[in-house]
């Protein structure tokens, strides 16, 4: 292949439509690699409860716009169908399920992609792989004697499955805000724990302020740190339900506790919470472990990125990574790596590469 794009979320499935159908790479062959069981991207793992009127910020994917949604319907299910329609539309040929393991240098200047469906060989890659499987766990003290069940927003069955459950919820950031407003009505007590104080935003969130926190992220990456949450430089919605949960004293936030105990939490100065279950809403990682043999990672712990290419290896760009880790910024991003891997292609003949 000239082009591997791994992963078929949003990032990915908008650089195969600009692979397909921009001309940037003409005459290019490119396959799409996806470790998922079906179309939705980290969508179709959502839990219930987040019906598609309650998505925050989905932007359509180019060229088909997602209309006549049921907001009431879980977003698994109209993202899952939507994605659907357009790998169908755009005939991106997805092939899934498909584990890639390793990423590595290949035969004549080739990168040679090593996946549960055999070896790809790949004049350049566009890395979409997201952050779902990558679920960050903090570790505390007591986290192996707590006699409670633990589990993290990656596995969130819906609020069901804590009704008259005393509950910790652990994270600042917007899903375990979704979280503690609906376990709120069913558990039996829920308790808000972060380790810095929550910022709440008020008012909109226009295209100015858009811009001014993808460039806080995108100054991270460029250094070669790992991209940080998007909530850390935007706040979060200080929308009417949250302004309910603030008032009624269920987003009444508490520092983090020093440890776990085999009944619940204590904190430094003695305190104790009992709890049934502890939920870390504590957000996930970039998954680009496959990455490894290719040495991208700078002494700072990230992959240092110049618009979606990786500074260490032109032939290597990282859609949803960083800046663009939203669904409208990776529809930009795809585009811009389908045209810089355009030029580079260009420069090199496919016989070269190839040796």
């Amino acid at each position: 292949m000239d082009v591997v794009v791994i992963g078929a979320g949003q990032a990915g499935l908008s650089s195969a439509y600009h692979l397909r159908r921009t001309g940037s790479v003409p005459g290019r062959d490119f396959v799409v690699l996806d470790h998922a069981p079906r179309p939705g991207g980290a969508w179709q793992f959502r839990w219930p409860t987040l019906t598609y009127g309650r998505v925050h910020g989905m932007h359509a994917l180019p060229g088909m716009e997602l209309t006549g949604a049921d907001p009431d319907r879980p977003s698994s299910a109209v993202i899952g169908e939507y994605f659907a329609r357009y790998e169908e539309a755009f005939d991106l040929g997805v092939l899934r399920p498909v584990d890639v393991r390793a990423v590595r240098e290949g035969d004549g200047g080739r990168l040679r992609v090593e996946t549960s469906a055999g070896v790809f060989s790949a004049r350049a890659l566009i890395n979409a792989t997201g952050t779902w499987d990558r679920p960050f766990w903090p570790r505390y003290p007591g986290q192996d004697v707590f006699r409670g069940r633990q589990l993290h927003t990656a596995n969130y069955p819906g609020p069901e499955a804590f009704a008259g459950r005393r509950v910790i919820v652990v994270g600042g950031g917007t899903s375990a805000v979704q979280h503690l407003l609906e376990i709120a009505g069913v558990a039996a007590e829920t308790t808000w724990v972060t380790r810095r104080p929550p910022v709440f935003r008020d008012g909109p969130f226009g295209e100015a302020e858009g811009r001014a926190a993808v460039a806080l992220v995108d100054e991270r990456v460029r250094r070669g740190l790992p991209p940080q949450s998007v909530v850390s430089v935007t706040g979060l919605p200080l929308n009417e339900a949250v302004r309910r949960g603030l008032e009624g004293g269920v987003l009444a936030r508490r520092p983090m506790f020093e440890r776990l105990t085999d009944t619940g939490a204590q904190w430094a100065d003695g305190t104790a919470v009992e709890a049934d279950v502890v939920l870390w809403a504590t957000g996930f990682r970039a998954a680009v472990d496959h990455l490894a043999p290719l040495h991208l990672r700078e002494p700072g712990g990230g992959i240092r990125v110049e618009d979606t290419r990786a500074v260490r290896d032109e032939r290597v760009h990282l859609v949803g990574y960083g800046p663009s880790a939203s669904t409208i910024g990776a529809n930009r991003a795809g585009r811009a790596a389908v045209a810089a891997i355009g030029r580079l292609l260009a420069r090199e003949p496919a016989g070269v590469a190839a040796g």
